[in-house]
Order: structure tokens, then sequence, then C-alpha cells
């Protein structure tokens, strides 16, 4: 009788971006400390921290704009570097500014920088048409950027890091500056690139983007990885944590940093809202009479307060000590 085969393990696919102990050095400050992530097909994978935590200086590193001091970086299984190569034909860039030509129209510009990828013409011609529906706008394709709205410059600034149909998709804060409608139409594409296979990696100044867009989140803070995983598993690192939202008009910097001092405290700091401080804590309802009465020792104005359940805020409040837009 002979012993029962067991079953063939199934492939994992590769990795589309596969960073290994990324290290950048600028004099005496490390900006990137050891970092490695990677990101499968069809993955978006959202990559967060405060300003100067080390997202800018990975994303560089990840397009070849960047030398790493040491670790390395694969597309495809391909290496990158900073010297053109195969791999950098699977990359797609779109930055933070809008890069785009204003004197030339929406499609003078998509074939453009069709050609630095050196697609055929009529590849090109039909990329060209591709993006335009994508990022829709086939009806204002003979426009002059200079022309276009904001929200309608995003979308070719996104459009033009498509137009050769690249594996991994990396995009720096897209929607900064943008209006609600396309704000919406961007979202609902990058979903779109996802559900397509694309790897892509995104960068954002909105938890709720987060949230909504990314299978695994990477939550960098002074140049290290410091925690990665689904929004979901992020947020039980957190577990049995509120935060407390208090509106109030005085000294809320101060306010936060006293607010520290309490050992069921483990985070405070005043968001981006300009007029409110966040506070991650054990059991707030207990500990929320004794941040009123300091409140009020400082003499803050109180308008509001609000207990929260644990999200993808908390989490990075609690590793980072900051909120996402402070």
């Amino acid at each position: 009788m002979t012993d029962p085969v067991e079953p063939a393990e199934q492939p994992r696919p590769q990795a589309v971006l596969d960073c290994a102990h990324l290290v950048r050095r600028f004099g005496e400050r490390t900006a990137v400390d050891d970092v490695s992530l990677t990101i499968a097909p069809g993955e978006t994978y959202g990559l967060l921290g405060p300003n100067g935590a080390g997202k800018t200086t990975t994303i560089r590193m990840v397009c070849g704009l960047l030398r790493p001091d040491a670790g390395t970086v694969h597309v495809a299984g391909r290496p990158v570097s900073t010297t053109a190569g195969p791999a950098k034909q699977l990359i797609g860039f779109v930055p933070q500014d809008v890069a785009l030509y204003p004197d030339l129209s929406v499609r003078e510009n998509l074939r453009f920088f069709g050609r630095l990828y050196r697609l055929p013409r009529r590849r090109l011609e039909r990329r060209v048409n591709e993006v335009l529906d994508l990022v829709d706008l086939g009806g204002r394709a003979g426009d002059r950027v200079d022309s276009l709205s904001g929200g309608m410059r995003r979308r070719l600034n996104i459009g033009a890091g498509l137009v050769h149909a690249p594996t991994l998709l990396v995009l720096d804060e897209p929607t900064v500056g943008v209006d609600p409608q396309s704000r919406h139409a961007i979202l609902e594409s990058v979903t779109r690139f996802g559900e397509e296979g694309m790897a892509v990696l995104y960068t954002t100044h909105y938890m709720e983007e987060a949230e909504r867009l990314c299978d695994r989140v990477g939550i960098i803070d002074r140049g290290r990885l410091v925690a990665e995983g689904s929004p979901r598993e992020l947020v039980s690192l957190v577990a049995e944590r509120d935060r407390v939202r208090l509106t109030a008009a005085g000294d809320l910097t101060a306010y936060a940093q006293a607010c520290r001092r309490f050992t069921r405290v483990e985070g405070a700091a005043r968001t981006g809202e300009g007029d409110v401080v966040e506070v991650v804590v054990k059991d707030a309802r207990s500990l929320l009479p004794d941040l009123l009465d300091l409140a009020r020792e400082q003499g803050l104005d109180i308008r509001s307060v609000e207990i929260d359940e644990p999200d993808l805020e908390t989490v990075f409040l609690h590793l980072t000590g900051t909120a996402l837009r402070e």
C-alpha cells in the first residue's frame, strides 16, 4: 500500500514590489532605517507617517530616484537602480506636485509621457485613448492643461503615470487640494486599479482614504516601519482603548502635553483641524472627569467632547504620538 500523497502547496504569487532592509542617510541623520515591505499583485499598500518620517525618501528609493545606502528594491523580480533599466519600465510614479506641461493639451501630455517609455505609435495612441477614459477626460482631450480645474489636473497627473501600463503604480498624496467630486473619482480609480491586478503604493494625509482603499498599511515613524498589517489587524493593536476628541479654545498644545502625564493616556495631540485635541486612553469614560478638570485648570473654553471607538487614526496616534496631519 502506497503512502497518501500530500496535496501540493499552491505557489504564492511573486511580490510586485520587494524592498529589503532599506537604509538612507543624509549626513548624520538617518532618514530611512532598515525598512522592508512587499506588495503583491492587485494589492493596495498604504504607507503612512508624520511629516519627516521617511515616506518620501522611501518612495524615491522605490522609484529609483535615490540610491539607498543599504538594502535592495526589486519590482517583479528585477532590481531597481538609479540608472535606466527594465525595472523602471514597470513603475508608474505620480508625484504630489502636478508634473504636467501647462501649454500642451491633455492628449499631447499623455503622448509625451508615453514616448518617454518608447511605446510604439499604434500602442501609444491606443493607450492614450484608454487612459483618457480611465481618468474621465475624453471630453477635454484637446484642451490645454492650464485651462483645466485643479481636480482635472490631478486626474491627468495620474493618467501620465498610467500611460505605459505599469505593473506598480506609486501615488504620493494624489488627492491633496482637490474638490470632493474629483477626490471621489480618484479614489474610485485607485480601487479599480487594484481589482484589475495592479500593485499600488499609496501615501496620504487622509486616514479615511487609507481605511477605504488599502489592503495593508505600513506606519513609518522616524525612519522605521513601526507597524504593518490590514487596517483591522492594526486596530487590534489598540484594543480596549478609546479616543477622546475635545473641541475647545485655548492653548491646546500645552493641554495635550499635560494629558500625557496621566498613566492611562497613551497619546495626545492637537489635530490638523486646529481646535481639537485627540487623546488615546484606556477606559475613557472613567478618566473623562479628570481630563475635563485638567482642561478647566488650564483655562480652556470647552465646546464639545466626543468618545470614539478605536480606528486607524487611533492606531497612528498611539504608535507615533502625533496625528497624521499634525
